[in-house]
């Protein structure tokens, strides 16, 4: 059973992985979108990662199998990449990409509970079944990458034949029927309202903002690292770039040990302080003598992410009365996946076009360094707001640190 959920978690989040890590430079530098077009167009996500916890569990939960309500989005999913992929046109793309995401952001909630579903302990065997979903984003990064199709439409034609395949292996998975059927609904249990009262704390309340505001230069990275690699000549661009998700995998076995020594506030310091730094190499690296600037940015990525994040996710289980825990871990994702990427998106691409030039041949080149210093300076604000204002109650013993539960982390790219 576990080697069956680990491949369903490697087909999820290599469908993602296949598309929306280059899905910038083909619409760069193939369609030749402006900054603005390829920001809202990344931002698609953020805005099914607001809306899909109003539907998601819904359907599972009441009404359907979740075997049924997965195959059923992944071959929906896999009919709207087909058809995106044809599309030359902005409005129509984005508006096709936006109901994909749509239909692919409430996977992601769908597959976690499918797997904690069958498995008898999902604090100590989730971890070992959702890292295979980090394997398969690197796995076909490097396929994507050694195909050298970057710039074409191709990467969303193999994410719809992954979300084919992936419909097809959701149908083998045994039964996952619905356990709340003859329970009546209420609005609040799609929607994590009542966690709102512990924002009235300073701690959570400043967590809360940093949160939202790191997201907003960490879009800068989702949306256009891989434009600018290509744009300065990297070869294999995504390839390399799935050196941050390996990163990330061998950040995650060290969280525990740094969590002793750094505790909270300073192990999100860390995190923040990545981002800075990551921003700076890239403003400054190039291929050739400074290719190794690029590549530390890149494999920052298991200390951008999982230091922040991952250890948000703990600091909120942590923090949060049990009967609230879910629902607040909902309402953290909401403000940063939701809407602080949805912002990101648009604000990184009107930084992307405030330094883009028209050559003689009527192709646009983009001013890279001012537009990373741009997030590194932003990154590097939030960061001095947090540790003004961020007080961790300090906890002696905390038997939860010899075994974190790491099991709640949801992905990104």
């Amino acid at each position: 059973m576990k080697w069956r959920l680990r491949l369903m978690m490697l087909f999820q989040y290599a469908i993602w992985g296949a598309w929306y890590v280059t899905v910038g430079t083909w619409l760069g530098q193939t369609l030749h979108f402006s900054g603005t077009e390829i920001g809202a167009i990344a931002g698609t996500t953020a805005i099914g990662a607001m809306i899909s916890p109003l539907f998601a569990g819904l359907l599972a939960d009441r009404w359907f199998d979740t075997r049924g309500v997965l195959a059923a989005l992944h071959v929906l999913g896999a009919a709207l990449l087909g058809f995106a992929a044809q599309q030359h046109a902005f409005g129509v793309l984005y508006a096709t990409l936006l109901v994909y995401s749509l239909c692919y952001m409430p996977t992601l909630a769908l597959t976690t509970s499918l797997a904690m579903r069958h498995i008898d302990d999902p604090r100590e065997e989730f971890g070992a079944i959702r890292v295979f979903g980090s394997i398969g984003w690197i796995v076909v990064g490097l396929v994507v990458g050694a195909a050298s199709i970057e710039a074409t439409a191709s990467p969303l034609y193999l994410a719809a034949g992954l979300s084919l395949a992936m419909a097809g292996y959701c149908l083998t998975l045994p039964a996952t029927p619905p356990l709340a059927g003859n329970k009546r609904f209420e609005l609040r249990q799609a929607l994590p309202l009542e966690a709102l009262h512990l924002l009235r704390g300073r701690s959570m309340a400043v967590f809360a903002l940093a949160s939202f505001l790191i997201c907003i230069p960490l879009q800068f990275y989702y949306a256009f690292t891989n434009l600018f690699l290509n744009e300065v000549g990297v070869v294999n661009a995504a390839g390399k770039m799935t050196g941050g998700q390996m990163s990330e995998i061998l950040c995650m076995l060290l969280i525990p040990w740094f969590f002793r020594r750094l505790g909270v506030k300073y192990m999100l310091a860390v995190g923040m302080l990545a981002w800075v730094v990551r921003y700076v190499l890239f403003a400054f690296g190039a291929p050739g003598e400074l290719m190794w600037m690029l590549w530390f940015g890149i494999i920052l990525h298991g200390i951008c992410f999982d230091f922040f994040f991952v250890v948000g996710q703990i600091y909120i289980d942590r923090e949060a009365p049990p009967a609230l825990r879910a629902a607040t871990q909902g309402l953290i994702t909401f403000i940063t996946y939701g809407l602080g990427m949805f912002v990101g998106s648009w604000l990184s691409g009107l930084a992307v076009d405030a330094y883009a030039a028209t050559d003689a041949q009527g192709l646009v080149a983009h001013q890279w360094r001012p537009i990373w210093l741009t997030a590194a300076g932003f990154a590097a604000a939030v960061l001095v707001l947090f540790l003004l204002l961020f007080k961790d109650r300090e906890r002696a013993a905390d038997p939860e640190l010899s075994h974190l539960n790491l099991a709640t982390r949801e992905k990104t790219p």
